[in-house]
């Protein structure tokens, strides 16, 4: 028994300094730091959103429906009342103008996301396309040759 608690004790040192490797090599990967870049620019890009949405876009649209602002929309399914204590009971009220204000966000954000993936996606296609020209192997020209030759 006194053997194998100092063999346990090395192993499972062995098996921390392991791990914390890994978790190092995983911490630095180019993916993780662009994910934790991408996670905080996103953030900002949602107050910005948020903002524009609720201080540029929703007060005109609030005129339009009638001079009211969107936001505080809602039906009262309660009114407030007085308890017999003489706390107040506040009124319970479904908030749909929250909501829409939330949803205008949502398809805002999700429109602009969307047309930047496009952009990407049409710069990212030229790239490859140019890659696939320059970049090919001695083996898959001979391939190439032997296709062309079977076809024909």
């Amino acid at each position: 028994m006194k053997n194998s608690v100092p063999y346990l004790t090395i192993h499972l040192n062995t098996l921390g300094m392991t791990f914390f490797k890994q978790f190092k090599e995983f911490a630095v990967r180019g993916n993780v730091l662009d994910l934790a870049v991408g996670v905080i620019i996103g953030a900002a890009f949602g107050k910005i959103v948020s903002s524009f949405i609720s201080d540029v876009v929703m007060p005109p649209l609030g005129l339009l429906v009638g001079g009211v602002d969107v936001k505080h929309l809602s039906f009262v399914l309660k009114e407030a009342s007085v308890d017999s204590t003489g706390a107040v009971i506040e009124a319970v009220s479904l908030n749909y103008g929250m909501f829409i204000q939330n949803v205008v966000d949502f398809t805002f954000i999700a429109f602009v996301i969307f047309v930047a993936i496009k952009g990407i996606n049409r710069l990212k296609g030229k790239d490859e396309v140019a890659e696939e020209k320059t970049t090919a192997t001695p083996t898959e020209k001979l391939l190439e040759e032997i296709r062309d030759l079977l076809k024909k």
